[in-house]
This record gives C-alpha cells, structure tokens and sequence, in this order.
C-alpha cells in the first residue's frame, strides 16, 4: 500500500501571548498550508508584527503551539536589514553562506536573482550606503528568496516602497507562488495588497490581537486584474467586521 505524502504546512493553535502584563494576543488560530499565501490585516497595535515573529520563531512560543513543517523558510523586514559592511552581492548571498554554499556557487546564484530584481552588474559590488531605498529593498527580496524557501515571511515589505517599484515585486511574488508552490504569510495595513495577493485574509483586531474574520479569495492570483482588486476591496470595506475593525464608521462622522 502507497503511503501519502504529508503537505507541509504552518498550523497554529491556540496561541496566546503577553509582554509583561500586557495581553497582546488571544486564541489565535489559523494555518497556512503549501503554495497558498495567507494574509494578516488590522490596525497598528494588534500584535500582528508579533504573531509573524512567534511564527517565524524570533519569539519564543510561551501559550500555545506552532507547527513547522515546511523544510525551509525566510523572512524580509518592512525595512531591509542589510550589512553596511557587505556589498550587493555578498547580502544577497548571506544565506548562502550560513548554509554552506561555495563561494563561486553562492555568487552565481546571488548574480541571477539580482537581475531578476532588477538590479544592474554595477550595482553588485556597492555598499548599502551608495543605494537608494527601492534597490536596498531589492537586495532584501533577493536575499530572502536566493535561498528558494519553502515559506515566505514578510513584514509590511512594501510599505515605503513606490507603486512601480511595488507591483514589480508583488507580480515577482505571484509568479513564484504559481510557478514554484511558494508559501507565504505575510502582514499588512494595505486591503488592496492583501487582496491582490491572498488566497486567504485574516482580520485581526486589537486590544488584544486577535482574529475576528477570515476571507477566502479563489480567484487565481495570476488573473487579478486591478478590476479585480478594485472590486473586491470594496466589497471587503463594506463589511462590518473591517469596518468596525479600522473604525471606519467612526471616521466616517
């Protein structure tokens, strides 16, 4: 008899967390299964940058528990956490390094994926210092996707980002998602890129964080249009749970 594969996966279970006396989340539950992106919105303050740590296993996991089992993952930071004291080349192959790839290979394949993002060979050899914030956060991509995860975390990547330079990474992002079953969770304040990216969105509220409604998007990510997302954001903003969520009732008087 054939034995079956198990799926990797994230499964969340009933996490719950505190900084000292503060409650920062509650009953948090959800899981992000291979090749789907799951997405995290809500206000500031709802603990969703501490939830992504806690899954990404830069906090420690103090109530609850979180399953693991895709064999590989990254993280790329809403700012891009490159060493001053590296070049282009050798940041984005940092994690090459860490896992013990040659030097000649590690370049090599630092090399492809930076004109992938579209960065230049003259580019390969500068400092963070001599790049602007959009190359800089090229290089952060290129880092956390050279090493080809399994799972993808991002924290607000595109939020200081300008729009051309955000929809080329985000259609980067869609392309790998369908063509090599990447996985990824990621958090935003941003509806329309929750929309244009999520298989599934998870509204967390806040005081404390916790998740008080989820939408499922079925449309293929390649096929979103911006009719599209358009569309459906403002289907989503219409709804009482993220009306209410980002008090937009309030703001609305």
């Amino acid at each position: 008899m054939a034995q079956l594969t198990q799926t990797s996966s994230l499964q969340v279970s009933r996490i719950n967390h505190r900084f000292g006396p503060a409650e920062i989340l509650r009953d948090i539950n959800f899981c992000v299964q291979k090749g789907q992106v799951v997405s995290i919105v809500g206000p500031s303050g709802g603990g969703k940058t501490t939830l992504l740590h806690l899954c990404a296993g830069l906090l420690d996991v103090l109530d609850g528990k979180i399953n693991n089992t895709f064999e590989s993952f990254s993280f790329a930071f809403q700012d891009a956490r490159l060493l001053p004291w590296q070049t282009t080349l050798d940041n984005i192959a940092f994690g090459l390094k860490a896992i013990g790839i040659k030097k000649a290979q590690r370049h090599a394949k630092a090399k492809e994926i930076a004109l992938r993002f579209g960065l230049d060979e003259t580019d390969f050899n500068k400092f963070p210092k001599d790049l602007s914030g959009g190359m800089r956060q090229r290089v952060a991509f290129a880092r956390a996707l050279v090493v080809q995860p399994e799972l993808l975390y991002l924290d607000e990547p595109f939020s200081a980002l300008d729009i051309g330079l955000k929809q080329e990474l985000q259609s980067i992002l869609i392309e790998l998602v369908n063509l090599q079953n990447l996985s990824i969770l990621f958090i935003t304040h941003d509806l329309m890129e929750a929309v244009k990216l999520s298989h599934q969105i998870l509204l967390l509220d806040i005081d404390p964080g916790r998740i008080v409604e989820s939408f499922t998007l079925n449309k293929p990510l390649p096929e979103r249009d911006d009719q599209f997302v358009y569309q459906e954001t403002a289907r989503l903003l219409a709804h009482p749970k993220i009306r209410q969520t980002f008090e937009l009732n309030l703001r609305a008087k």
